[in-house]
């Protein structure tokens, strides 16, 4: 559960602090509503003097970059702007070589720093830019988007794709500072709010079953905006967090992050990663999915823990199946290729985040890639 700073009790009862313990290169994730406006003093605390490339795709810098340059202002500090597009294509080599220029062009200095705001695409690229560029530089992350809050901008993960797969070329580099203001998220568009929420929901599925069953009973005020918002993001940040601080570099425990990621990204794969039929939050609702049905199928589950994971998927209007996904599929072959790249092969063993029961999750190496394909036939085919 995450602890309120006595200092913050004084000017906002919602402010919260979660720390990711990893000694020298520990940090603060700061939450609540209008964290934005205080920015300026909260990177000024951090990493005084330091100059700012601030990456934004454009449609956060439209809704979002000049409160924030405000606030920047207002603490004195300079910032250089660089847009990206939106959308995961923009996790590429290319925008990967351009933003390395466009930092050296500012004339950033390695204790400078690189600002991601943005949602998981513009914090996995901003931070693969800041592991690079001068031998790595101090960044930090901004997210505007409630996966981007409460899963990529902590821990470390930064990366972009390969036509090999999702997140295959990155490096672990840990933000300096995390500013998650979850009034920012009254401006996400409902699918987006609800593809995040799958993994507020993976938390209590993976490690505790009574946050799960706090999320069945408080969703709505969630996605209503009020306390149950923080609430859910702090207490999945300590979730992770804790995770990090654990195995910071995923030799272990840290595996268990990925539920439903295996199937996801293979889901995200084999539609070229086209957001208009997929995004990285509903693959991984239905990857969760795949992944409890999969384990009933191992004997490990019953069908009362599948229909539970189903029918709170269902209340909040994710999807759960993969013909749910809009338009023509490939065949099993292409999706047992897809897994086969995945970031948690070893050896060339399948690994697969399965569980025993609600928080219960475990990771099992060596699956056999003939019981996931038949598996994925009867999906495919219902």
């Amino acid at each position: 559960m995450a602890n309120l700073d006595a200092a913050d009790a004084i000017t906002s009862q919602a402010m919260q602090t979660v720390r990711v313990d990893l000694g020298a290169r520990s940090y603060d994730i700061r939450i609540g509503r209008n964290v934005l406006e205080t920015a300026g003093a909260e990177i000024a605390a951090v990493l005084p003097g330091a100059r700012l490339a601030v990456i934004v795709d454009k449609n956060v810098a439209r809704l979002h970059l000049e409160a924030f340059g405000a606030s920047l202002e207002k603490a004195g500090i300079d910032l250089t702007p660089i847009t990206v597009p939106a959308g995961e294509s923009t996790k590429c080599f290319s925008q990967f070589e351009r933003l390395c220029d466009e930092v050296l062009n500012a004339r950033l200095e390695r204790n400078d720093a690189i600002v991601a705001l943005g949602g998981g695409v513009v914090g996995d690229l901003t931070g693969f830019v800041a592991s690079a560029v001068r031998r790595g530089m101090a960044f930090i992350q901004v997210p505007t988007s409630l996966l981007a809050q409460v899963d990529s901008s902590v821990g470390g993960k930064t990366g972009i794709n390969s036509r090999h797969g999702k997140n295959l070329i990155g490096a672990f580099h840990q933000p300096a500072l995390v500013l998650a203001d979850t009034a920012i998220l009254d401006t996400l568009t409902p699918r987006d709010f609800r593809a995040g929420y799958a993994e507020v929901a993976k938390y209590g599925l993976l490690g505790d079953a009574d946050f799960f069953a706090w999320l069945e009973s408080n969703w709505q005020g969630i996605f209503a905006g009020g306390q149950e918002r923080d609430e859910a993001v702090a207490r999945s940040c300590q979730a992770k967090a804790d995770v990090v601080a654990a195995d910071e570099l995923e030799s272990g425990r840290r595996a268990l992050l990925n539920l439903g990621h295996t199937f996801g990204h293979a889901l995200e794969g084999a539609v070229s990663y086209e957001t208009e039929r997929l995004v990285h939050g509903e693959g991984v609702s239905i990857g969760m999915m795949l992944a409890h049905e999969f384990s009933e199928t191992l004997g490990l589950i019953g069908a009362d823990t599948v229909g539970r994971v189903e029918k709170h998927l269902t209340d909040v209007g994710l999807p759960i199946r993969i013909t749910d996904i809009p338009g023509q599929l490939p065949g099993v072959e292409v999706f047992m290729d897809l897994i086969a790249q995945d970031k948690k092969v070893s050896r060339g063993a399948l690994t697969f985040v399965l569980t025993r029961g609600i928080g219960e999750a475990f990771v099992e190496k060596g699956v056999d890639p003939y019981l996931v394909s038949e598996f994925l036939k009867e999906k495919l085919n219902p």
